[in-house]
């Protein structure tokens, strides 16, 4: 299929994005939390932030951040407890509104759809006018905003759906897809994580430009299976289509330290923080699975994963974490260091077991919980 973008395949894709989701239903339900600093999430010391508001990310607190640090960097920092049968209740109403326009609606988390309307079941026929509807009764029924992305394909809708955050929408017609690749660092692309744009940077790969300027052959030498797609990513193109049915494999994610792990107190002090991590990522995705992997990457690059499966679905936090622990003392104690960690949930309701492939994002069907450097 040519990289062109081919009329008849021409879609219309809306990409909607809650603003700061988890935070803002707690500020909205509870008024004095308007207009301070709020993080989703456990205040002890291996606590996790979950969400944070905006006021909050002014002071550089972000999702996935041990709760000591936001605090340092936010002395105000109001911690409240998450309550996922409230940000679940509204995800519901919200998928209905985006029902009420097409039937094609890929959620990716509570937060976060995309949906088709090239066909739109009330006739309109302008996907900017739909997103600014969807848009409004969003804020009309549950006193929230949202952002949008609109574009013809996935990806792009969904890089749109960040660039006017928040409460924005950002359109990106056929003809100008291209040039607003080009000018994208390469970490807004989706799958290109922290460890894959410093590989980029090595390579003199910033921007879409630098990405585009590489022939398929040279991506495949240096990002293997990925090549193919950043090869069209970085062209503005995307064939995939928004599935109502998409099933998702695994959720998890791990990460590099800066210095090695090698006390028992290191490894489980890391251990709690990725635990927290990756089970907020499940909840947001209302994820049930059969299968815990722990993957550890030893100071000398060998690699070890350990696996656990049971004949029910893995529900509480409780229950993953004790497996996680379990898997962690089959490794311990280590002599070397350990450089990495990770943790995912497979076997998943609904679907095959896979495993997590770091970067994959052509696939589209892991959902990585988070990949950076301490």
């Amino acid at each position: 299929m040519s990289d062109s973008i081919p009329d008849l395949l021409q879609r219309k894709i809306i990409h909607i994005d809650m603003d700061a989701f988890f935070a803002s239903v707690e500020q909205r339900d509870f008024p004095e939390l308007r207009g301070k600093p709020v993080a989703v999430g456990g205040s002890s010391k291996r606590g996790v932030v979950a969400a944070a508001s905006y006021e909050a990310r002014k002071f550089g607190v972000r999702s996935a951040m041990a709760s000591v640090t936001a605090k340092r960097r936010c002395p105000d920092l109001i911690f409240v407890k998450h309550r996922f049968e409230v940000y679940r209740e509204v995800s519901q109403q919200i998928r209905a509104i985006f029902r009420m326009h097409s039937d094609l609606v890929e959620p990716l988390s509570l937060d976060e759809a995309y949906i088709d309307v090239t066909e739109d079941k009330m006739g309109i026929g302008n996907a900017t006018r739909i997103a600014e509807m969807i848009r409004a009764e969003i804020k009309k029924q549950t006193g929230l905003t949202a952002s949008a992305g609109v574009s013809y394909n996935k990806f792009i809708a969904k890089i749109a759906s960040d660039q006017n955050k928040p409460d924005g929408i950002c359109v990106i017609k056929p003809h100008q897809g291209a040039d607003f690749v080009a000018q994208l660092p390469v970490r807004r692309f989706y799958g290109v994580g922290p460890k894959t744009a410093e590989r980029m940077a090595k390579l003199d790969i910033h921007t879409g430009a630098d990405l585009r300027a590489q022939s398929q052959d040279f991506l495949s030498q240096h990002f293997g299976k990925s090549a193919g797609y950043l090869f069209r990513a970085s062209r503005g193109v995307d064939h995939r289509e928004v599935r109502s049915n998409r099933i998702r494999k695994s959720v998890g994610g791990e990460r590099t330290y800066g210095d090695d792990l090698v006390s028992d107190n290191e490894m489980h002090d890391a251990f709690e923080h990725i635990i927290d991590i990756v089970w907020n990522s499940i909840a947001k995705c209302e994820a049930r699975g059969r299968t815990v992997t722990l993957k550890a990457k030893y100071a000398d690059f060998r690699q070890v994963t350990r696996s656990k499966s049971t004949d029910y679905y893995v529900a509480d936090k409780n229950e993953f974490a004790a497996i996680g622990r379990e898997l962690l003392g089959q490794i311990m104690p280590v002599e070397n260091g350990v450089r990495l960690l990770g943790l995912t949930l497979s076997s998943l309701e609904g679907a095959e077991s896979a495993e997590q492939e770091d970067g994959d994002a052509e696939n589209d069907q892991v959902q990585p919980a988070f990949d950076f450097r301490a």
